[in-house]
């Protein structure tokens, strides 16, 4: 699938793609009543001046496929071109954008991005379901955001704000990669077998994300020289607070949770069990464990909640999808060009992804 997109006059959209539009923009101002920081500007990278001044709204014709083929054959590489911004235009003061997406079959994507300057994934996604409430004129079920942040981390002084120049590196190649309930389920038992003492079966989340760390070891593993690994999960703190706080607090309220080091010998051959691998899962669960009530304390006392925003580039990033079928995920493995080269031929990972995820490898 490729994707060609050209961002018209109004006036060349048709009556009902112009009706589409208008009803959207509409409902968007009344989502940005209750989101009002996201139609303010980002001052110094410090704070939100909540001036209204208001959204990015890009308009664009999708010339050359249709919506299904976007939908049964998602390329990580073009669903960029649906974005009001290209990762180096984002400016240091916008903190939302919003592209509405008309295809030739008559459908629409609607394509954001929203700062992680000022939200994290589950706030990008209370938006995206509130906007959608509004738009269907479901507003009586609407539970609206709260902006307690500054209060549960009150602000300190700083020199520097939110280093826009450090996060996740361009220079990579996303893949996606599509493994069915059953194949996980085969994994949860293989890894269970090789783990002793652990009163709790590996999660989903758990058993993916060691497998696809452990065919990364295989890719990247040198013949000469020991590696030393990390692996890190994003936490979200909103249940860990004791009470928990409710999933309508809006902010960037999660923390990495650093499993590190982790050395793999370069000899070590065969499969992840005789390499070790196995022991992730109850390294990594009891990392994130520790992401505890009594953790937020201390980061509250100590006012260390903002560094969680100030991490090294990240070269190997993976994001899971819930797929459409129940029990099984899309992961979006975003790698070095080199290192995915060897990693999407990997005999082992694709033995474990479904038959419509190894027609995306190709």
């Amino acid at each position: 699938m490729k994707v060609e997109v050209e961002l018209p006059k109004s006036t060349t959209l048709c009556s009902n793609s112009t009706e589409i539009s208008n009803h959207l923009k509409n409902s968007l101002c009344e989502v940005l009543n209750l989101f009002y920081p996201l139609a303010g500007r980002i001052k110094n990278n410090q704070f939100i001046h909540c001036n209204d001044e208001g959204i990015p709204f890009v308009e664009a014709r999708v010339l050359d496929c249709t919506l299904s083929d976007v939908l049964s054959n998602p390329i990580p590489g073009e669903l960029n071109k649906f974005m009001p911004f290209e990762l180096d235009d984002i400016t240091n003061s916008l903190p939302l954008g919003v592209q509405l997406n008309i295809f030739p079959c008559g459908g629409f994507a609607i394509g954001q991005c929203i700062s992680h300057k000022i939200a994290d994934g589950l706030s990008y996604f209370m938006f995206s379901k509130i906007w959608a409430a509004i738009a269907r004129g479901d507003q009586a079920n609407i539970n609206p955001p709260e902006f307690v942040s500054s209060t549960l981390f009150p602000p300190k002084e700083f020199n520097i704000g939110f280093d826009s120049s450090v996060g996740i590196t361009k220079d990579r190649v996303t893949k996606r990669f599509v493994f069915d309930a059953s194949q996980i389920e085969n994994l949860r038992e293989r890894y269970e077998q090789s783990m002793h003492n652990m009163k709790k079966r590996p999660t989903r989340v758990e058993t993916l994300s060691t497998f696809l760390w452990s065919r990364f070891v295989a890719a990247t593993k040198d013949s000469t020289l020991n590696k030393l690994y990390r692996v890190v999960h994003a936490v979200n703190l909103r249940p860990r607070f004791d009470p928990p706080l409710p999933q309508s607090f809006f902010g960037n309220l999660f923390r990495l949770a650093i499993t590190a080091p982790l050395q793999i010998p370069s000899s070590s051959g065969g499969s992840d069990e005789e390499c070790g691998h196995g022991v992730v899962i109850p390294v990594v669960r009891e990392a994130i464990d520790n992401i505890d009530n009594e953790y937020i304390k201390k980061l509250q006392k100590q006012g260390l909640h903002g560094s969680a925003h100030r991490h090294s580039p990240y070269k190997n990033v993976v994001l899971f999808m819930d797929t459409k079928e129940g029990g099984g995920i899309e992961a979006y493995v975003s790698l070095e060009e080199e290192v995915m080269a060897k990693f999407e031929c990997d005999s082992e990972l694709l033995s474990y992804v479904a038959p419509t995820g190894r027609v995306l490898l190709c």
